[in-house]
Order: structure tokens, then sequence, then C-alpha cells
């Protein structure tokens, strides 16, 4: 059997551990992700969806448990080290899509790719791909502020592939659309994983959405459970 691409294992963590006000978010969360799978993460609001995506991307730490991605425990790395393992192996994707807003749609798609050592035509060249393939080629020299919703959030998608990552981890990607405009764009990401390859873990409050994902995970409690 191949190693699942992210493993979390009894996750913890607390804020203002020790003091007043102390909250603790996360209670021996453990969840799996296999190769290709796409996965939803229900949660209600402040259940710490947010902070779970974090630390299984590499961008917070556990108090205490493991991390690993592709068979690696990541945990308790130095921030060199986790910060190229997240730029080689982990894309984000956000409920706003936090363009850069100097650059154009192609721009913001390359930047990530040259901050990963790509040479720029290289670089260009799969920018214009990715583009092309979540349709929005044709709007490649717009600047963020020139582009509606649903093009700004297909371009943050195209922006979390470009270093074609192995894990994908999505926080409410179109919980700031309307309802047609959030059904279209999630369509788009579901064909553009799925042709990838990668997996893919989704948090979303939208139960029609977290239907068409291969398993739908429940966060409450600090706990994660199975199908619901």
């Amino acid at each position: 059997m191949n190693e699942p691409v992210l493993h979390l294992s009894n996750i913890c963590k607390t804020y203002n551990a020790g003091r007043p006000g102390e909250v603790q978010v996360l209670r021996d969360a453990s969840l799996t992700l296999a190769k290709g799978e796409v996965v939803a993460l229900v949660a209600p609001s402040g259940a710490g969806k947010s902070t779970l995506l974090h630390i299984a991307g590499l961008l917070d730490s556990p108090d205490t448990g493991e991390v690993e991605i592709n068979g690696v425990d990541l945990t308790g790395l130095g921030d060199a080290t986790r910060t190229r393992a997240r730029r080689a192996q982990v894309g984000f994707i956000y409920q706003f899509h936090h363009l850069l807003p100097e650059f154009s749609a192609l721009e913001n798609v390359v930047l990530p790719q040259l901050a990963n050592g790509i040479a720029a035509a290289q670089a260009t060249a799969h920018a214009r791909d990715l583009l092309d393939r979540v349709g929005v080629g044709a709007r490649a020299s717009h600047r963020p502020a020139a582009l509606s919703g649903g093009e700004q959030q297909r371009i943050a998608f195209c922006r979390a592939m470009a270093n074609r990552p192995s894990l994908l981890l999505a926080d409410e990607p179109t919980g700031n659309l309307d309802p047609e405009t959030s059904d279209q764009v999630f369509g788009v990401l579901m064909d553009l994983v799925r042709d990838t390859g990668l997996s893919a873990l989704i948090a979303t409050h939208n139960m029609a959405l977290a239907a068409r994902m291969d398993r739908v995970l429940r966060l409450e409690g600090g706990e994660v459970s199975g199908a619901v």
C-alpha cells in the first residue's frame, strides 16, 4: 500500500496555555489523506479548521502530535526546512484570493515558481497552461482589480497548483462567491484537482459541495470524526 500523502496523528493545539483565556482548539485530532483523494472537512465556525489546515500545511506547529507528508515526519523541524517542504509539496487556497494587486494574473502564477527556483520561461509556460485549463487564459494580462470574483479565485487555484504540489489545502475556497458562481468555480477546482491527481483537504460549510468529494470529515470539539 502506498504511503498516504497526509497523515496527522493525535494533533493537539492550545492557545494561551496556562494563562487566563486558555483555549484548547485541537484535541488528539487525526486524519489520513490518500493519494488522489479529495476530502471535505466540515466544521462549525470557531471549531479550529483553519488551525488544523495551517498545521497540516506546515504554517503552524502542534503542541503535540505528528505531521507526515508523503511518509516523512515533518514535525518539529526548523523553519527553513519546513518552508522548503511547504513550497515543494503544499498548495494553499483561501476564501479570499489574496492575489498581488500590482501584478497581472499571469505574473501571480509565475512568481511562486520563480521563488521555488524554476526558470522564467518554464514558469511562464506552465502558468499559461494552468490559466487556460481553468478558462481564464484570455485574462492573463489583467490585474486582479479588472477581474470578476470568480476569475480571481480561479487564478488563486492556479497559483496554488503552480509548483505542482502533492497536497492541496483549501479553506472555504468558494465562500466569498455567490451561490451560482461558487458552484461553477468549485467545479473548475474539482476538475483541476482530478486532472493533476493530487490530494486535497477542503474545508467548507457547504454540504452540497462536500457531497461532491470522496469523503466528508467533521471537526468538532477538537477532534476529527468520520463520514457524516
